[in-house]
């Protein structure tokens, strides 16, 4: 009786992962599943090298004493991919904090303290400006000006109550500000209001009200 050839049998592989196959030194097979692919490393990743970069321009601005600049620097290398980075910008943002606190109040007069809130309010930093012009008001309760720079404020932020409340004050205790409003562009948001205009246009008379005594 003819004996049958046994078939050529093939192995059948995955579609989705190849299985490698490997022999040990007593002739045993084993089947090796694939390594995963390792992740890059931190430093290869776009996002680190511009935190680097953020990292050593805050450093410099700090150097140059450039504060605000520094802090806006800081403050994204924190919000980057490096928890080593983000340690030490912390550090350094609290030094700037301190540094703008110390700043904020070493002011030589009001005059140059109401510079400086007008400086945040064109940052568009309006609640430092806000802070600053309100204590302007508790040290000098009857700064014409700063009264005047809240109304602009106020009406930047679309608080138009407040803006008209700020300036009638503004104006009560300096009336050249009248004049002053009628050019002032950053009061756009209330030239459609009647009592903007009553403001600055009162009845005739009453353009030259002496100030209230200070």
């Amino acid at each position: 009786m003819k004996k049958k050839s046994a078939g050529k049998v093939k192995r059948s592989t995955s579609s989705s992962k190849k299985i490698k196959t490997v022999r040990s030194q007593r002739g045993r097979t084993a089947e090796v599943a694939p390594q995963p692919q390792s992740k890059p490393r931190l430093q290869e990743d776009p996002r680190f090298a511009q935190a680097v970069e953020n990292y050593e321009a805050a450093l410099k601005a700090i150097q140059e004493r450039k504060f605000e600049r520094a802090k806006a620097l800081l403050q994204k290398v924190i919000d980057g991919p490096s928890t080593e980075l983000a340690d030490r910008a912390a550090v350094h943002l609290k030094l700037c904090n301190q540094q703008l606190a110390r700043a904020a109040t070493a002011f030589k007069t009001p005059e140059e303290h109401y510079d400086f809130a007008v400086s945040l309010m064109n940052q568009g930093k309006y609640d430092d400006a806000r802070a600053h012009l309100e204590k302007i008001l508790k040290q000098h309760p009857k700064a014409d000006y700063a009264l005047y720079g809240l109304a602009l404020l106020d009406c930047l932020t679309s608080k138009v109550e407040d803006a008209l409340r700020h300036l009638d004050e503004a104006i009560r205790l300096n009336p050249a500000l009248r004049f002053q409003a009628r050019n002032d562009s950053d009061f756009h948001n209330l030239a459609d209001d009647p009592r903007f205009t009553e403001l600055l246009y009162p009845e005739p008379g009453t353009d030259f009200t002496p100030p209230m005594p200070r």
